[in-house]
């Protein structure tokens, strides 16, 4: 039993309390070179989600000050020294505001306004958020009570990343986007609680003795004050978890159903897309070269249910004039655009510009061939024709129509054939004389 004791003890390698509680109260004012290096780390931060560099973010990250007022009102809660919490809080809005009007000057004067996916990460909360502000709090606190401070302090302020959401909500104050402001301060609001929460723990563990004595009336106050706020984060982080779950999970249905019912028999998607705030909700697809009738479609929604994907439809990327060209040619262009493109977005990229090549005939190029080979075609005209057989495997067969003076004999015939064939580059050929 002592050795478990001992395993968990944390008053070992404990500093002293006075000087930790001094070090805490030197780090909470934001005036001078700390309000200064605040501005610096929001702009960074501002330049990292607005080019989607996760590199320059961490690096905000890493120089931010915004933990000291943090963790000085959970000392403060933790200890009842009432002076301190409202100094902490004071200078916490301080830096809040001044995030917030620091980030949405960068971000109303920037001409780059896209929203990219550092920017849409810190929009939705979840539960999550809450367990990583939590324990990473707890981890700060405890090397900032211990003698040895370590280098957990770097990973703690990525891992409860609060310039992020603050530059987001400058973002979306900005652009006028209100659910990005609202998601990603209720974020910053989390982190900032429940890391308070974590120093608050460790601080009542570790038996900091009490600024001001206070009667059992007010230790509750604070400690129902403490659970309101908790329930407050806690709640709607949960229905943002739900959320996502069910999002995730609808991916993943709609994920198997193309895979099984599709890809399995030989069907060839190059374009896929999941809407699922829509009503109802949307799988889009783009097939190679197949073309889904009405009555294809009807069948693949009516399966749709067997996976848990009630309140969802199949819509197939197709013009009314089903011009299957210019469907690979925008999913073409489409996947050369990406920065990054994995080895099988390169493999279609490659099966289509041999299609794009091999179906574009130069017309007159090959006729002027034919009539230097064989007198008395006058006019050749060649296209690919496609042959349907309901799968995406379709088949294709290169179809040549020419005008003669009078009939090929059956030695031209085959002479022309086999021609075509070595210019064409091609098995199989349809001749038709007109």
């Amino acid at each position: 039993m002592q050795f478990w004791t001992q395993l968990f003890n944390l008053h070992v390698g404990e500093d002293d309390r006075g000087r930790t509680l001094e070090n805490v109260k030197a780090n909470i004012s934001f005036s001078g070179a700390n309000l200064w290096v605040l501005a610096c780390a929001i702009i960074v931060a501002s330049v990292g989600l607005n080019v989607n560099s996760t590199a320059v973010i961490i690096g905000a990250m890493l120089i931010s000050p915004l933990m000291g007022p943090i963790v000085a009102s959970g000392f403060a809660l933790a200890i009842y020294d009432f002076a301190l919490l409202r100094r902490a809080l004071k200078n916490l809005l301080i830096a809040t505001l001044a995030s917030l009007l620091v980030s949405f000057i960068y971000f109303y004067i920037s001409p780059f306004k896209d929203v990219q996916s550092e920017l849409l990460a810190r929009t939705s909360p979840n539960i999550y958020d809450i367990l990583i502000a939590f324990f990473g709090g707890l981890v700060g606190v405890i090397s900032i009570t211990r003698v040895e401070k370590g280098n957990p302090i770097p990973g703690v302020a990525i891992a409860t990343a609060l310039m992020p959401p603050l530059c987001t909500a400058g973002y979306g104050l900005a652009t006028g986007h209100l659910s990005f402001f609202l998601g990603a301060f209720f974020l910053y609001c989390i982190n900032c609680v429940f890391i308070c929460i974590a120093t608050f723990v460790i601080i009542k563990y570790l038996k900091y003795p009490s600024k001001e004595q206070v009667d059992e009336r007010h230790q509750k106050q604070v400690k129902y004050g403490i659970t309101i706020i908790m329930i407050l984060m806690i709640v709607p982080s949960i229905y943002f978890a739900y959320s996502l779950y069910r999002q995730q999970a609808f991916t993943q249905a709609a994920n198997d159903f193309v895979q099984k019912e599709l890809v399995d028999q030989g069907n060839v998607i190059v374009y896929k897309e999941t809407l699922f705030r829509q009503n109802p909700r949307i799988i889009r697809l783009g097939f190679l070269t197949r073309h889904c009738s009405r009555e294809e479609l009807d069948t693949l929604n009516n399966r749709l249910p067997r996976y848990g994907l009630a309140n969802t439809r199949i819509e197939v990327m197709q013009d009314a004039a089903d011009n299957v060209q210019a469907l690979k040619n925008s999913l073409l262009n489409e996947m050369k655009s990406k920065t990054v493109v994995h080895d099988q977005e390169q493999a279609r990229i490659r099966q289509l510009e041999t299609q794009l090549k091999t179906g574009n005939y130069d017309n007159r190029k090959i006729t002027g061939e034919v009539q230097a080979l064989f007198a008395g075609i006058r006019t050749v005209s060649i296209a690919d024709h496609y042959y349907y057989s309901g799968k995406d495997s379709s088949i294709k067969i290169p179809v040549l129509v020419y005008e003669a003076d009078k009939p090929l004999t059956a030695k031209e015939q085959q002479q022309f054939s086999n021609w075509l064939k070595q210019r064409l580059v091609c098995d199989t050929l349809l001749v038709i004389r007109y």
